[in-house]
């Protein structure tokens, strides 16, 4: 196939997030983004921290494991990084010498050349249910903070660890939200403490979609509801999000802690899902997002915690497919392997804003092979289809096109429709200027069976795609 020389050929490029100061308008709230690994089908760590830094405003990630390969890759990034220790591991924490070690091993030889922020011991521990976990959480904490002390970065490194919403026995009405008796006393209030001392937040893990109802969906997604009233403060609540956080913030206080800040380690919403999960899908996993960020950013705070900002982590940055479970534990992803946006949240820089073609959208069906000459149809790529064969579609029609209208110019350099700088979305681009040129035929937009013909426009920002 012909190939044109001015088009750079794409080595797909990747890069995972944290953390983002990102907002609808990018204001100085704290988003990031949770990097799960637990597939096999992702790019290497070093192009994803590339792609966040160059094509982001994600300047804040958390990953799951102290993996050397991941905290180097992040290295003169300036990306602020949240390193996980493994659950299993806490009990041996517990032994100085041990933390010492670990110190040692997985944080000492990267900083500062990595900006490592925070290290999180486990990931909501209490809700297993494990007496040995639990009860070595606390001196775990502590013990790893005396081995940073030691090494002189206790002042540089805070200590912390996420809860899910199970730790709590009472949360409606927000303002009656309460720890489960016996964790309350004997393990929050320790670790509540050891956080005040060391000036570390308070880390929650709330997921409205596990929450909601069909009843409550706009509740949880944050759109026009009616509400729900707290009939102790008379204060009427118009999501699930603030009424989960003040929840737990009630609960703090209570212990006499309400002073602490608190950080929202993982939220998120599912593009996929089983057909009997409520509101599981593309369009409403963008839209929370979406208002998410605009919300944690936008200053308001919750009713009991106003004029705030919350540093929230989304999860994911990826979707995970090797993880068990039901089918929305493997789709919280924002970006495709390739980098190519799930959909448009509003993370890409202002160059890239609109996120690119967001997901593949939904193909049309062919009517029998036949031809399609109507207006409003488009060609882009299949879902799944291998980045070969589409880096393959790009060579081909950027040398068929050469001469013709604005032929690939859009998707080079400098061009409306570079970012995102990924191969799944310079094909699509290339592959409808073809579909287009050549009169919307159905069989010009087979591409060896890589195309799909959609009704639904992918155009995006200054990057039109012709129809």
């Amino acid at each position: 196939m012909a190939a044109s020389s001015s088009l750079p050929h794409h080595v797909p490029t990747a890069l995972t997030l944290l953390f983002i100061l990102v907002s609808a308008t990018t204001t100085n709230g704290s988003i990031g983004v949770n990097y799960g690994t637990v597939a096999d089908d992702l790019p290497p760590p070093g192009e994803v921290a590339r792609f966040l830094l160059q094509s982001t405003v994600i300047n804040r990630v958390r990953i799951f494991d102290p993996n050397p390969e991941l905290i180097q890759a992040f290295a003169h990034t300036g990306i602020q990084l949240t390193v996980t220790v493994p659950n299993d591991q806490i009990p041996r924490l517990a032994n100085l010498s041990f933390a010492q070690q670990w110190i040692k091993s997985y944080i000492q030889p990267y900083f500062p050349a990595t900006n490592l922020v925070r290290i999180l011991v486990g990931n909501e521990v209490l809700s297993t249910g494990n007496r040995l976990l639990i009860g070595t959480l606390v001196p775990a904490m502590q013990t790893l903070h005396a081995a940073l002390a030691g090494a002189s970065l206790d002042r540089r490194i805070q200590i912390s660890t996420p809860h899910s919403l199970g730790i709590l026995s009472a949360s409606t009405p927000p303002s009656a939200g309460k720890f489960h008796g016996g964790y309350d006393v004997h393990i929050l209030k320790p670790l509540l403490g050891f956080l005040r001392s060391t000036n570390s937040p308070f880390m929650i893990n709330p997921y409205p979609f596990f929450g909601c109802s069909e009843e409550t969906l706009d509740y949880a997604l944050f759109r026009p509801n009616l509400g729900f009233l707290d009939p102790n403060t008379r204060i009427r609540y118009t999501n699930m999000l603030d009424a989960q956080l003040d929840a737990v913030f009630s609960a703090m206080k209570s212990l006499g802690f309400g002073d602490l800040e608190i950080v929202i380690a993982e939220t998120g919403w599912p593009s996929k899902g089983e057909p009997s999960q409520i509101g599981a899908g593309q369009e409403n996993a963008a839209q929370y997002n979406r208002n998410l960020m605009r919300h944690v950013n936008s200053g308001d705070g919750t009713p009991l915690m106003p004029n705030r900002t919350f540093e929230t982590y989304i999860f994911s940055l990826f979707n995970e497919d090797l993880k068990p479970g039901p089918t929305c534990e493997r789709n919280f992803g924002l970006f495709g392997p390739d980098l190519t946006p799930a959909y448009d949240v509003g993370i890409l820089r202002p160059t890239a804003r609109s996120s690119g073609p967001t997901a593949t959208p939904s193909p049309a069906e062919p009517d029998g092979g036949g031809e399609r000459k109507g207006a409003g149809k488009w060609c882009v790529a299949k879902e799944g289809a291998d980045v070969d064969s589409l880096q393959r579609n790009i060579d081909y029609v950027c040398g068929a096109l050469v001469g013709l209208g604005p032929g690939c110019g859009p998707i080079q350099e400098g061009g409306e429709c570079f970012f995102p700088d990924t191969v799944r979305a310079h094909a699509a681009y290339a592959m409808n200027a073809f579909y287009q040129a050549m009169g919307r035929n159905d069989y010009d937009c087979d591409f060896r069976r890589t195309g799909a013909i959609t009704a639904v426009d992918p155009s995006y920002g200054n990057c039109k795609y012709g129809h």
